[in-house]
């Protein structure tokens, strides 16, 4: 896992997955866009993978979880986060705990944070981000 937080810290990354067969993903784009992609399109990336993440919000949570993720470290988890990725059965480690993810402006709840607040099925989850982002 520290080779992981080292490459996520050291390439200004905001997402590293490797996979079960050791492959390592980069990603930079902020938000769950590169999570949700990845459970959708290649599931079996996630299958047993360790991921390291600057923040992991409970929608995030919910594509890791549906993905079968392995072991998550954020550097900044939210309290909703770490109840569902225990919930399902998954190794978790984190630098701060926060009761929840701040939206871009600093001003309220990220908008995947709210959406997905009073929801615990993460398939229902994912299909609540999906939605959002075919409105918006």
């Amino acid at each position: 896992m520290k080779q992981l937080i080292d490459i996520l810290h050291g390439e200004g990354l905001t997402l590293v997955v490797k996979s079960a067969d050791g492959t390592l993903y980069r990603y930079t784009q902020r938000g769950v866009k590169d999570l949700l992609t990845l459970v959708t399109t290649a599931p079996e990336v996630l299958r047993d993978a360790l991921i390291a993440d600057k923040a992991v919000g409970k929608a995030a949570a919910a594509c890791m979880a549906a993905g079968g993720v392995q072991h998550v470290h954020a550097d900044v988890m939210s309290e909703p986060a770490l109840a569902l990725l225990q919930a399902h059965g998954i190794k978790v480690e984190y630098g701060q705990l926060v009761d929840h993810i701040i939206n871009r402006a600093g001003t309220g709840w990220c908008p995947m944070e709210q959406l997905s607040r009073d929801i615990d099925d993460p398939i229902a989850i994912i299909q609540k981000i999906k939605e959002f982002f075919n409105s918006h």
